[in-house]
């Protein structure tokens, strides 16, 4: 089983390989998908990897007060997308 990770509050230069070298210390690293703008291709600030289930638990608790760039991460379990209201 693999569970998905919320990493928040990223600094726009973050990048992918960074992100993974910090969760590959941690166990194996499945994915990581970092969020950009569809208008402007520019980061959002937050993205998301994917570990197995025991490695995902151990990485959010050593990483959960991590900082980045100077920032402090925020990071939890993803939850599932909610669901939208259809656009009239």
């Amino acid at each position: 089983m693999t569970k998905s990770i919320y990493v928040g509050n990223l600094p726009w230069s973050a990048t992918e390989e960074e992100i993974r070298n910090m969760f590959a210390a941690h166990g194996t690293v499945n994915s990581v998908k970092l969020v950009t703008d569809r208008e402007t291709g520019r980061a959002r600030g937050f993205g998301f990897v994917e570990m197995p289930t025991d490695d995902a638990a151990v990485a959010i608790q050593a990483l959960s007060n991590a900082s980045l760039g100077g920032r402090a991460l925020r990071i939890n379990e993803a939850q599932p997308k909610a669901p939208r209201q259809p656009r009239y």
